[in-house]
């Protein structure tokens, strides 16, 4: 059985998405695929069990072999590393982990082992990177995010973890990388990394749709009431325009992925962002989706207009600004009625990374 530990060298590089590519590009080579993320901090309760949110989509999309439990043996609740510190069992650790491995590995042809932040979270039980990959005995790839200096520097920090439990890194990914400079940071990368004895399997460009939040997930994120526009939750956000201008003004900064934020009693701005969809000129130029803010909604002619267009209307209790900070922070999950970003995730992955090489150095 060949196995590999996908880590990354900081949150959100993009370690759930290449996991998401390399499955899939792995079920099109080989019979049997497994999955497990052995410590998960973001977690839902399922059946009275702590599951990592990236086990259950990974669960939900593919269907693999095994039980969930097994894909996620550790999900760290709030107080769950003070309680280790005051009373550590790290025995107790290892047995849920290698017992859930042991479990859903039977029978499997190739073992995908998620990461969980740089290489070394979970140190404070026992339990990081470095220990589980060891641990389980695994070959480890390491993902960064995109430009020269910062990658290749947090690359090596990361690697003096992995080297001193003794775990062999067989290649890197970087990811993020912003089109316009794409030539350049993939033949600068890939020579910088060289030097220092670091193989690159691929270096995957920025793809904004992958890091945006959708309409229907902000919704849920931010505990919203839905107005109108059910048809539009699919719309991606990718930028916020807060309410806070005179329409005219607005209007330079409205387009087709541009979520407006804006106290429902701004009825001026509500008809301009919506204005070019009631008389036709198309949806391009419309905004994704609109949250009014203040638990106020718009006079019902108002409301009458905006239910004649796509768009979806959310509305909120909080103010502007704080559902605005509440937006900026979220982090955005892929999920698994997301097919249009799963489908992009599988494409970049088959695209960029060099899966035939990744499989040599697993054998």
């Amino acid at each position: 059985m060949k196995k590999v530990y996908v880590a990354a060298t900081r949150q959100n590089d993009g370690k759930t998405i290449t996991c998401i590519g390399l499955i899939s590009a792995f079920k099109k080579r080989v019979p049997n695929v497994g999955y497990i993320k052995p410590v998960g901090q973001r977690y839902l309760d399922i059946d009275g069990h702590r599951v990592d949110e990236d086990s259950l989509l990974i669960k939900q999309v593919y269907d693999l072999k095994g039980d969930i439990q097994d894909m996620s043996p550790i999900a760290v609740p709030r107080g769950f590393t003070e309680a280790y510190i005051e009373n550590p069992n790290r025995a107790e650790l290892i047995d849920s982990i290698t017992g859930a491995f042991e479990r859903i590995s039977s029978g499997i042809d190739i073992m995908l082992v998620e990461g969980t932040g740089h290489a070394g979270v979970g140190s404070v039980f026992d339990m990081s990177n470095g220990d589980v990959a060891k641990l389980l005995g695994t070959k480890v790839i390491l993902v960064s995010s995109g430009g020269i200096g910062r990658p290749i520097d947090e690359i090596m920090l990361n690697k003096a973890l992995f080297d001193q439990q003794g775990v062999e890194i067989i290649g890197v990914i970087v990811n993020k990388v912003q089109a316009e400079k794409y030539d350049k940071v993939n033949k600068m990368v890939r020579k910088g990394l060289v030097r220092k004895g670091m193989e690159v399997l691929g270096v995957m460009p920025y793809r904004p749709v992958l890091s945006s939040p959708t309409i229907e997930q902000l919704m849920h994120d931010i505990n919203g009431e839905l107005l109108s526009g059910k048809a539009g939750l699919r719309n991606v956000a990718g930028r916020m325009v807060i309410g806070a201008m005179p329409p005219h003004e607005a209007l330079n900064y409205f387009s087709k992925d541009a979520l407006l934020i804006t106290p429902g009693t701004r009825e001026d701005l509500i008809l301009a962002a919506m204005s070019s969809c009631v008389v036709g000129i198309g949806r391009h130029h419309c905004v994704s989706g609109i949250i009014l803010t203040g638990g106020t909604a718009p006079h019902h002619n108002v409301m009458d207009l905006i239910k004649r267009t796509w768009l979806p209307v959310i509305l909120v209790e909080e103010d502007t600004f704080t559902v605005a900070t509440k937006i900026d922070r979220l982090i955005v999950k892929i999920r698994a009625e997301d097919r249009d970003k799963i489908q992009a995730t599988e494409n970049l992955v088959e695209e960029f990374i060099d899966i035939k090489r990744l499989l040599e150095l697993l054998s």
